[in-house]
């Protein structure tokens, strides 16, 4: 399967921390939830696993938006302050609320964090957390398992076995979790794993609609 997704339409919403940017992937037929998806503080929409999902949900009924944090869409290089993040997210929240359905907050990493913190504010259906980051790499003693386990909606967590910032093995016990073998935080996979990148995103993906449907029927 192709990794990269046809942009549909990209939409601008001002927030209080700058202009935020929306990209919304639709198909023609009626979606029955929205995937809001934001990327991580050390990259953008273009990750392997946001632009999977982009290909692979719509067809199957969610329309997903990638979702580029004013910080990034002002080209900063480097991500602001956990609050400020909350306030963009939570200002562009009424864009994705828009089209009258159900909104999954989800997010890859810094993404995965800003969606556990503000969805129970913000009245989210449930959390996509795309490589959630439990703790900084080799300081498992500074735990951020409760902003994970606060979400208070329905939760996902997908999670690559060689994350160093934190393996499955990691998170605590009734924590809902794909793993996904041999990936590290990005969910690259060594050469030697024998596993290819689209075998992987289909992995990602196969679990999320698995999930999804289960809450949609």
């Amino acid at each position: 399967m192709s990794t990269r997704a046809n942009e549909n339409e990209a939409e601008t919403v001002g927030t209080p921390v700058g202009d935020a940017r929306i990209t919304w992937y639709r198909d023609p037929e009626p979606a029955r939830g929205v995937v809001a998806v934001s990327h991580g503080a050390g990259g953008g929409i273009g990750a392997r696993d946001l632009q999977a999902l982009a290909v692979a949900l719509p067809a199957r009924g969610y329309t997903v938006a990638l979702v580029e944090q004013p910080w990034r869409v002002a080209g900063k290089k480097v991500a602001p302050a956990p609050k400020t993040l909350d306030a963009g997210w939570t200002a562009l929240w009424p864009a994705l609320a828009k089209p009258g359905l159900p909104v999954v907050a989800g997010g890859r990493s810094a993404g995965a964090r800003v969606a556990c913190r503000t969805a129970r504010e913000l009245g989210a259906h449930a959390v996509l957390a795309l490589s959630f980051p439990l703790h900084p790499p080799g300081k498992p003693e500074r735990s951020r398992v409760d902003e994970l386990t606060g979400a208070g909606v329905p939760t996902l967590v997908v999670q690559g076995a060689r994350d160093p910032f934190g393996r499955p093995e990691e998170f605590p016990p009734g924590t809902e979790l794909t793993e996904v073998a041999y990936g590290d935080h990005g969910f690259a996979v060594p050469k030697s794993a024998g596993v290819s990148e689209a075998e992987s995103m289909a992995a990602i993906t196969d679990a999320v609609l698995a999930w999804l449907d289960g809450m949609f029927g």
